[in-house]
C-alpha cells in the first residue's frame, strides 16, 4: 500500500510539517525517500524479518515514516506512549523482544537510558530529534539515514525483497493496550487486518483523495494509527500539530477537511462557547440562544432525513453568519465532518454541534479491531449510537447483552505470549467479545449501553485500570477501601473509606477529641492526611490515571448493605449509583 502510493502520489503532498513558523510541505516522493533510507539502516544494522522495533515519540512526521520503514523490513512496529514511565518502556520493550527503540528526543533517551540495563535484548537506540552526538549503540535519525544511503548498493536488493515476501497474514504490529491488572497485553495485528479496516472505512462516503487533515492525537493509540494509515491508503495531505497546545492554532493555519478527535476535545470547546456566551452582554446571550434554537430545529430534520422548509432554512443561513460563523472559522473554514472515537461522546455534544452546522460521526471498536468495528456515515447517522457495522464486519449481541464481534479486521492472533487471555478473549466460536453491552436497533445502528469490564476510559480516551490504582491507594493502611470513577468522564476521582482503627490511632496522636467515626473522617486533619495518600499515589501514576479529587464516605462499605461481594470486591455499579450525588460533586467546578 505504501509503496503504491509514492509511486502514484509522485510530487503531490503528502505531509505538512510546520517549521520555523510555517508550513512545509513534503511530496510523496520525498516521503519514499527517506522510508528508504530508513529501511535500508535498520538492515545495515542487522534487523531481521520478525524482530520487533519499538517507537516512543509524541505523533510527528517522523513516526509515520519509521512506521513505514519498519513494516518494509518485515519487521514489527512496536508503538509506546511518550508518557510512559521507565519502568513501562522497559516492560513493553522485553515483552515484545525489540531490537531497536527508537526515541523522539533527549527527554525520551533518558528514560531510556534510565532502564538501559533493565533492556539486555535491546540492541541499539535510534534518538529523532538531537541536538548532540551520540557514540553507539545511540544513532541519531539523520546518522541511521546515512548509514541507509551508505549501504543502499549492496542492500537495495534485500529491501526490495523483504517488501516483496511480505504476506498479508504476516504480523504488521503489537500494540499494547491497559489491563484492570496494569500489566498491559499486546495486540497482535497482521497487515491484512489494517488493510480489512482501511478497505472497509473507504466504502464509506466522505473522504477524498487529496483531501487535508490535522493529526494530533497519539500515535501509539489504534485511532489515530488509523488516520495515519487512512491518509496513505486514500492518498490524504496529512498535517501533524506542533503539540496539543498548539491544535487551535494549528487548524486554522491549514483548514482541514476532516478532523479525528477524543469527545475530550469537543467537550472543551463546547464548554469555552458556553463560557463565552455568559460572559457576554445580555443581547449576545439571546441571539445566540435565537440561533441554536435555529440550529436545533434544523438538526432535528435532517436526523430524520426530512427537507428544511425554506422559511428555517433561511434562518439557518442567518444564525450561521450571526453566530456559528466564528465557530467555523476556527475550525478552518472547509471542515466537511469530524470523526469521534476512543471514547463515548455525549449525545448533547453531537447535537449542539450540529446545531452549530458541525457534523460529528462517531465511531466505534477496540484495539483488537484495528480499531473500527462501526461508523455513522456522514449521509446516514443517529446520535447517541456508534453506527452501523463496517462493510465485512459482523456483530451479535450475546445472551448476557455483551457485543460480539468477527470480520477481517479482527485481530484474532489474539494477545502476545498470553494464551489464556486469547482464549478468553477470543474464543473457539470465531467471535471476538469486546466486554461492552450493548443493543441494535431495526436499522443495524448500534448502542453502547455499559461496559462489561471495569476498565474506565475517560472522555478523552485514554484507558484507565481502576483496580491498580485501587490497590495502590489501599496500600497504605489508614485507606480500607477505594473505588476508582470515571468512564465517560473527564477525570478520575475516587470514593474512599478509613479503617476505624487507624483513624481513632491517627486522632489520637494529633490530640483530635471528636470520637464518632462520620465526624471523625470529616475533620480537616483527617481528610489532609487522605490528601497526602492520594498525592503520594498519584505520584507514581501518568497524569491521565491520577485521581483529581476524592470523598471520604462516613461508613465502610458492606455486604448487608449490597455493596461488596463475599470476597470484598466492590460492586461498582450499585456503588456509584448509591453515592452518585457524591461523586456528581467531584465534577463540578
Amino acid at each position: 500500500m505504501f509503496w503504491s502510493r509514492v509511486e502514484a502520489g509522485g510530487d503531490r503532498a503528502a505531509q505538512l510539517i510546520k517549521a520555523e513558523g510555517r508550513w512545509r510541505e513534503l511530496a510523496w516522493s520525498r516521503v519514499g525517500e527517506t522510508v528508504r533510507e530508513l529501511a535500508l539502516g535498520l538492515l545495515a544494522l542487522g534487523r531481521r524479518p520478525g524482530e520487533a522495533v519499538a517507537l516512543l515519540s509524541r505523533s510527528r512526521a517522523e513516526w509515520v515514516q519509521a512506521d513505514f520503514a519498519i513494516l518494509s523490513t518485515g519487521c514489527l512496529t512496536v508503538p509506546i506512549y511518550p508518557s510512559y514511565t521507565p519502568g513501562q518502556i522497559a516492560y513493553i520493550v522485553n515483552d515484545s523482544a525489540a531490537r531497536t527503540l527508537i526515541v523522539e528526543d533527549a527527554a525520551q533517551l533518558a528514560k531510556a537510558l534510565e532502564v538501559r540495563d533493565r533492556m539486555p535484548g535491546l540492541a541499539g537506540l535510534v534518538v529523532i530529534e538531537s541536538g548532540e552526538a551520540h557514540a553507539p549503540p545511540i544513532l541519531t535519525w539523520a546518522e541511521l539515514r546515512r548509514l541507509g544511503r551508505a549501504h543502499a548498493g549492496a542492500l537495495k536488493a534485500s529491501l526490495a525483497d523483504r517488501v516483496a515476501s511480505i504476506a498479508a497474514e504476516d504480523v504488521a504490529t503489537i500494540v499494547y493496550t491497559s489491563g484492570t491488572t496494569g500489566e498491559p497485553k499486546g495486540v497482535v495485528q497482521t497487515h491484512q487486518n489494517h488493510m480489512a479496516a482501511l478497505a472497509a472505512v473507504a466504502r464509506i462516503p466522505g473522504i477524498e483523495p487529496g483531501d487535508v487533515h490535522l493529526l494530533f492525537l497519539p500515535l501509539a493509540h489504534a485511532f489515530a494509527r488509523l488516520e495515519a494509515f487512512i491518509g496513505v491508503h486514500r492518498g490524504l495531505v496529512t498535517a501533524f500539530a506542533e503539540s496539543l497546545d498548539r491544535v487551535a492554532d494549528n487548524l486554522k493555519e491549514v483548514r482541514p477537511h476532516f478532523i479525528f478527535a477524543v469527545p475530550r476535545v469537543f467537550e472543551k470547546v463546547h464548554a469555552k462557547i458556553l463560557g463565552d456566551v455568559a460572559a457576554g452582554p445580555a443581547a449576545k446571550r439571546r441571539v445566540f440562544r435565537w440561533a441554536l434554537g435555529v440550529g436545533t430545529r434544523a438538526s432535528r430534520l435532517e436526523q430524520a432525513r426530512r427537507p428544511l422548509p425554506r422559511r428555517l432554512a433561511l434562518q439557518r443561513r442567518l444564525a450561521h453568519r450571526l453566530v456559528f460563523s466564528k465557530l467555523h472559522a476556527a475550525l478552518g473554514g472547509r471542515l466537511r465532518f469530524a470523526v469521534s472515537g476512543g471514547a463515548p461522546l455525549p449525545r448533547e455534544i453531537a447535537e449542539f454541534f450540529h446545531a452549530a452546522g458541525v457534523l460529528i460521526v462517531e465511531g466505534y471498536g477496540l484495539t483488537e479491531t484495528c480499531p473500527a468495528l462501526t461508523f455513522n456515515r456522514i449521509d446516514h447517522f443517529k446520535f447517541g449510537s456508534v453506527g452501523q457495522p463496517l462493510p465485512g464486519v459482523e456483530l451479535r449481541i450475546a445472551a448476557d447483552g455483551e457485543i460480539l464481534a468477527r470480520g477481517p479486521n479482527v485481530a484474532t492472533r489474539g494477545y502476545w505470549k498470553q494464551p489464556a487471555a486469547t482464549a478468553e478473549a477470543f474464543g473457539a466460536d470465531g467471535w471476538f467479545r469486546t466486554g461492552d453491552i450493548g443493543r441494535i436497533d431495526e436499522e443495524g445502528f448500534v448502542y453502547i449501553t455499559d461496559r462489561k469490564k471495569d476498565l474506565i476510559v475517560t472522555s478523552g480516551g485514554i484507558n484507565v485500570a481502576p483496580q491498580l490504582v485501587e490497590n495502590m491507594l489501599r496500600a497504605d493502611p489508614f485507606i480500607s477501601q477505594a473505588m476508582v470513577y470515571g468512564d465517560r468522564r473527564p477525570y478520575p476521582v475516587a470514593l474512599l473509606t478509613l479503617d476505624p482503627q487507624a483513624v481513632v490511632s491517627f486522632a489520637r496522636d494529633e490530640g483530635i477529641l471528636v470520637a464518632d467515626h462520620p465526624q471523625l473522617v470529616r475533620h480537616p486533619k483527617v481528610l489532609d492526611r487522605v490528601a497526602r495518600i492520594v498525592q503520594a499515589t498519584n505520584a507514581e501514576l501518568q497524569s491521565y490515571a491520577r485521581v483529581k479529587k476524592f470523598a471520604v464516605l462516613p461508613v465502610e462499605l458492606s455486604e448487608e448493605a449490597g455493596e461488596i461481594t463475599p470476597t470484598q470486591k466492590v460492586k461498582r455499579r450499585i456503588v456509584a449509583e448509591k453515592y452518585r450525588d457524591v461523586l456528581e460533586s467531584l465534577y463540578r467546578a
